[in-house]
């Protein structure tokens, strides 16, 4: 099968289109044909060496929507030629497939950065952890959902524990965790305030329903006079460092602030005395379980939440996809096309 190979650490032109075997479904798992694999942030983390340890040659990508192909042995429910999505991460060993959250299990991993990845033509993975897709949308919208959709899932609606007529801010709505963050929230009837790093993204962010829209820098007194002074109920932050810390000035007293990355910083310094009586929270979460997606995916097939595609590009261009993702210019989210 083609795939998009991760030789060595670097830049994106370490990722080279070249062939690796095609893999056999073992007993209980399910041969996937993936008709398009989606690309996240932790893609271009791990092509860049975060994780050293990572065995090479490796195939990146946790997201993918794909086709049944064949059947491992003692597999039912499934069929040749079904629409399936995989889950982009979950515990390895089958004795902790009822591990809750799923994310603390021990032997948790998320594809592409552990098991071999969604940017090739084949995957395998146990067939518990093949969902049918049912949204009626073409492939490439359907590769931007997995885990955006399941990690902003957990983060607004069960850790935020967001509910109507609450006031949330999201920070980097255009991105493709920040975007689905802004969905969700609306879904579930909030007031939704996002940050933008460039103006030329508002109204990307506008258009996914989010009634106000800020830049970045600055946010505070903008989120202060939008909320009347008091603040916001919920914050929902992937960017960490000093925007954690300036979002805590902007949470209402009683609020939830959910760390769900760190891609501006992995160190937040605040002062305790209005955290403390302001009976402030802070919530940290990884990915979502099954049910999270499995939610998630029933509101977009009910139209209430929506794929961000930002482009396609050829599987054997992974790595200028990879340099468009590093350069931080997608709206959304950027699709591979295996088979293109």
């Amino acid at each position: 099968m083609k795939a998009a190979i991760l030789r060595a650490f670097g830049a994106p032109e370490v990722l080279t289109h070249g062939d690796l075997p095609t893999p056999e479904p073992g007993p209980g798992e399910v041969l996937v044909k993936i008709l398009a694999a989606g690309m996240n942030r932790l893609d271009h983390y791990l092509r860049s060496g975060v994780r050293s340890t990572l065995p090479l040659p490796h195939v990146l990508g946790s997201d993918a929507a794909g086709v049944v192909e064949a059947l491992g042995p003692g597999v039912t429910g499934f069929r040749s030629g079904d629409r399936v999505i995989p889950m982009p991460g979950y515990p390895t060993d089958p004795a902790e497939a009822a591990f809750q959250p799923m994310t603390g299990a021990p032997s948790y991993a998320i594809r592409g950065a552990g098991p071999t990845g969604t940017y090739a033509q084949y995957m395998t993975i146990p067939a518990r952890w093949l969902l049918r897709d049912d949204t009626g949308l073409p492939p490439e919208q359907v590769a931007t959902l997995p885990m955006v959709v399941a990690t902003g899932v957990r983060a607004v609606k069960v850790v935020g524990e967001v509910k109507p007529g609450d006031a949330v801010l999201v920070h980097a709505g255009a991105s493709g965790t920040g975007s689905m963050n802004v969905q969700v929230a609306k879904a579930l009837g909030a007031r939704v305030a996002a940050t933008v790093r460039t103006p030329d993204k508002a109204g990307f962010v506008r258009d996914l329903g989010a009634d106000l829209v800020v830049p970045l820098d600055g946010f505070g007194a903008a989120i202060l006079d939008w909320t009347g002074g008091r603040g916001v109920d919920v914050v929902i932050d992937n960017l960490g460092g000093e925007v954690l810390t300036n979002s805590l000035d902007v949470l209402a007293p009683l609020g939830r602030l959910v760390s769900m990355g760190f891609v501006m910083g992995t160190e937040a310094c605040f002062p305790l005395r209005p955290f403390f009586f302001g009976q402030k929270q802070i919530r940290g979460t990884l990915m979502g379980d099954r049910a999270d997606l499995e939610w998630g995916l029933a509101q977009v097939t009910a139209g209430h939440l929506r794929p961000t595609l930002d482009r396609t590009y050829p599987l054997s261009e992974a790595a200028a996809a990879h340099a468009r993702l590093a350069a931080g210019e997608a709206l959304g989210t950027i699709v591979l096309l295996p088979w293109g």
